[in-house]
């Protein structure tokens, strides 16, 4: 009887260009220059994670890691990577990766390795989207919620020459392409969660432009009436605006943003009246499943936001508890002309992006709001946002004394209204900013996300804070929730994640989170540089730092310049954490010694 070959259990990666033979005949030589460039990336990247590459087959990749977690982790840099270098080609030139990921036992021979294990991710590979990542349920389960990755579950899947099904799940947020049918998908393999929608920005119909703000008060209002309940995820207001930019359809919107529903309207407002159109539409079919129009008196327009909220609620999840639907209904204020300003106010100062002038001006109108109805919350958590901004900008005479305010107004918002989510973010950030009070920041923003647990900001300013408290296993899980409800990230968040990426060492994948942002800032550059110094790349680094140079106007700066430059960005518990991006900076020659 012929002996047993020995085994050994291996997390295997597989990776394969999508739509290979249609490239070449596109254009065989650009096809085989770009592959070759990314072969060598995909090389380089798993080594960075203690990965080997066991060989190459034309367009394929064969890799083994010791580490489960180092090759998810890979996958995902790879992807991450490979996206940033396509964003600028010619569509049909683009070289999308599907890739595979396994654990099994494999037959390790003459610097190779085979079995089921292999063939298994090769399967998988097969089913994940262009761009895109499918694992199988032992590495889900070995993974768990170590990278904060939220999963797709593709239920059990026959694969050819395998005995068994095999569990299979897909990375969301990672891939862009559709996911390749599969006549033999079981009943299983459908999936199993919560109802998903996004709340398109509604139209405004109004002869006045000036009624804009308006418009989108509307739209922020239904939405955040909707984000309150846990039963349902809704896709965030900045990714809603983009897809509109782009003069997609509701149908499209929602296929574009992975979601099965999307909610347009428009809104037309006359002297004391207004109409508010509404539709609901599925995404998949993109059928109309629901519309109503409703003429009514500007005093109304409370009920009827609370009404489209309600109505969409019941059609998606049934029937809502009373208790849920009496902690979802915030109307806060019955002066309309109140209501008018904190819209306005928000029109200004939108997630906490603004010029000074921005600021001012939103700070007017929360103040006379305030002038109008004195128990007003939302405008009492606006006001102390402003302050916040004011605080961390250096914009006051006084910054102890902005600081001290911001606190104060955030704690008069709980007092008026407990349940105001926003409220808890901005005394959360006002106890982490003003008074370096990383517990009671931390458990203000657990009390905001549990008020509130659909509102994308609450995450991103969690991935953040995390990353500032030196959680980063958590800053990473809380940026991976901000994408599943956004996922077209903002900027800021995209930044957060990168530097977090930075702090944990992840360097090839913070240059490819960061290459992602639209409109690199001054700080962003400087990360790439210290990633690039970190990995060696010198070239890379020194045209960062030049960048980087242009952009701040700063050049060099001695240690304690950048931690002077950094405390408007950063409030770290651990200066350890500052001193891991002095190091990465000064390798790239932006330290003056």
């Amino acid at each position: 009887m012929d002996e047993r070959l020995p085994r050994k259990l291996v997390a295997i990666l597989y990776a394969d260009v999508a739509e290979y033979s249609r490239l070449t005949g596109d254009d065989e030589d650009a096809t085989h220059r770009i592959l070759s460039e990314y072969l060598d990336l995909i090389s380089n990247t798993i080594e960075s994670h203690q990965g080997e590459v066991m060989h190459y087959a034309g367009d394929a990749v064969l890799a083994k890691f010791e580490a489960v977690i180092d090759a998810v982790s890979s996958a995902s840099a790879v992807q991450k990577q490979l996206l940033a270098r396509n964003v600028d080609l010619p569509e049909k030139q683009k070289v999308q990766f599907r890739i595979g990921v396994n654990l099994g036992d494999v037959i390790e021979d003459r610097g190779d390795i085979y079995g089921d294990g292999v063939n298994v991710a090769a399967r998988l590979e097969a089913l994940a989207n262009p761009g895109g990542i499918c694992i199988s349920d032992s590495v889900r389960i070995a993974v768990g919620n170590k990278l904060g990755i939220v999963y797709e579950d593709m239920g059990e899947q026959e694969m050819k020459n395998i005995a068994e099904p095999v569990k299979v799940y897909r990375v969301k947020g990672i891939g862009t392409g559709v996911t390749a049918p599969l006549s033999n998908r079981s009943e299983q393999g459908k999936t199993t969660e919560k109802p998903s929608i996004v709340v398109l920005p509604f139209q405004n119909m109004s002869k006045d432009a000036e009624n804009d703000y308006f418009v989108d008060g509307i739209t922020e209002e239904i939405m955040t009436g909707l984000c309150r309940y846990r039963e349902i995820v809704v896709v965030a207001r900045g990714s809603s605006v983009l897809v509109t930019e782009k003069a997609m359809d509701a149908g499209e919107a929602a296929t574009r943003l992975g979601v099965q529903y999307a909610l347009s309207g428009s809104v037309r407002r006359e002297g004391d009246r207004v109409r508010i159109t509404t539709s609901l539409i599925e995404g998949k079919s993109g059928h109309q499943i629901w519309s109503e129009i409703y003429d009514r008196i500007l005093d109304d327009i409370f009920q009827v936001q609370d009404d489209v909220a309600q109505r969409i609620l019941t059609m998606l999840i049934g029937k809502i508890e009373q208790s849920d639907h009496d902690r979802s209904v915030h109307k806060e204020t019955d002066n309309l002309t109140a209501y008018e300003c904190v819209l306005r106010g928000r029109y200004f100062f939108h997630d906490w992006h603004g010029s000074e002038d921005d600021v001012r001006r939103a700070r007017e109108m929360f103040e006379q709001a305030l002038v109008l109805d004195p128990r007003y919350a939302a405008a009492y958590s606006g006001l102390a946002a402003t302050y916040i901004d004011e605080f961390d900008h250096g914009w006051s005479n006084d910054p102890e004394a902005a600081g001290s305010r911001s606190i104060e107004l955030a704690h008069k918002a709980i007092e008026l209204d407990e349940n105001d989510s926003y409220a808890h973010l901005v005394l959360s950030s006002a106890y982490w900013h003003v008074k370096s009070n990383f517990e009671l920041a931390r458990s203000q923003l657990e009390t905001a996300i549990d008020l509130n647990p659909n509102y994308y900001w609450n995450y991103c300013y969690g991935c953040w804070f995390s990353a500032c408290n030196g959680d980063l296993d958590a800053s990473v899980a809380q940026a991976n929730e901000a994408i599943r409800r956004n996922p077209l990230l903002p900027d800021g968040c995209l930044w957060t994640l990168g530097f977090t990426e930075y702090l944990s060492k992840r360097y090839e994948n913070a240059i490819a989170t960061i290459c992602q942002i639209a409109k690199l800032e001054p700080e962003s550059y400087a990360c790439l540089a210290a990633c690039y110094a970190q990995l060696g790349r010198i070239k890379e680094a020194s045209q960062a730092a030049k960048e980087f140079a242009d952009e701040s106007r700063k050049g060099i700066l001695s240690v304690k310049e950048w931690r002077e430059y950094w405390s408007t960005y950063l409030h770290f518990k651990d200066q350890a954490s500052v001193d891991h991006l002095i190091e990465g900076l000064d390798k790239a020659g932006l330290v003056r010694s």
